[in-house]
């Protein structure tokens, strides 16, 4: 069976724009609310950069509290279907830790932490 898809764009699926749509965890339950979003390109890529090339365990993790922020990548053509997967985020002292999807765990190093905490948040980590 061959499945050919007919796309309006010049642009693949992995080339196609997008923005990261952020939600912040509201007191200390599994409550979120929309915090921001990010709509300018050289900011995605920069964090899209820094997630790829983060050594990520596959492991189920379980942490102490729930994430403070959480966070997908989303189309910006309201006509790409694409499963999201989505990022939960965990300030920490110096670093931030990440469980992507159910089964993917990094904790970043100091530097990849301020610049991805910079851009989502808009602020330096003084937890």
């Amino acid at each position: 069976m061959m499945l050919f898809v007919i796309s309006g764009c010049s642009g693949t699926i992995g080339t196609e724009e997008k923005y990261i749509k952020i939600q912040k965890r509201i007191g200390y339950e599994n409550t979120y609310q929309d915090f921001k979003e990010i709509t300018e390109n050289e900011q995605v890529q920069k964090v899209k950069t820094i997630l790829d090339k983060a050594d990520w365990e596959k492991a189920k993790v379980e942490m102490s509290r729930d994430p403070d922020y959480q966070f997908i990548f989303q189309f910006k053509n309201p006509n790409t279907e694409a499963k999201a997967v989505v990022h939960m985020l965990w300030l920490n002292k110096y670093s931030l830790e990440l469980v992507r999807g159910s089964h993917e765990y990094v904790h970043l190093n100091e530097e990849d932490s301020e610049v991805l905490l910079e851009i989502l948040v808009g602020e330096i980590n003084d937890k």
